[in-house]
């Protein structure tokens, strides 16, 4: 694979052009990747408005019809719906893993079985997450096994 960077003159507009013959999971990661850098969130904390990156996100959950961002050591509510969450991250590292939690993979430490075919992701930053068996199987296959 050739990378090709170009300065550009002022004025011009950014742009990434990408020559392929086959779009794959890697070009659609990467793309995926470049999308959700440019993303910022909102959440709610104490009356107060703050951007949130993605790649800060552990996971977001729903609870009683609200959606909350867990980062590593704050919790924020925001306005967007579960399923929306879900659009705008499809093709990310963001997978649904229960009716009300989407996770993070790259904030995963370890996933091990628990019970009733289900299974418990510990984050780095020490909090559990059930995995509810019916998204088990989409969840191996984004971990590619």
């Amino acid at each position: 694979m050739k990378v090709v960077i170009e300065d550009i003159g002022p004025g011009e507009e950014e742009q990434i052009i990408i020559r392929c013959r086959n779009i794959n999971d890697t070009i659609m990661k990467f793309i995926s990747d470049l999308k959700m850098e440019q993303k910022k969130l909102v959440g709610l904390k104490d009356g107060n408005m703050v951007m949130i990156e993605p790649q800060n996100v552990y996971y977001f959950e729903g609870v009683n019809n609200k959606v909350f961002i867990y980062c590593k050591q704050n919790v924020y509510e925001t306005k967007l719906k579960l399923y929306e969450v879900e659009a705008d991250y499809e093709n990310t590292d963001f997978v649904r893993v229960s009716k009300s939690i989407i996770i993070n993979l790259s904030k995963i430490k370890s996933i091990s079985p628990a019970y009733s075919g289900r299974f418990e992701a510990l984050l780095f930053n020490g909090e559990k997450v059930v995995i509810s068996r019916q998204y088990v199987p989409e969840l191996k296959k984004k971990l590619g096994l």
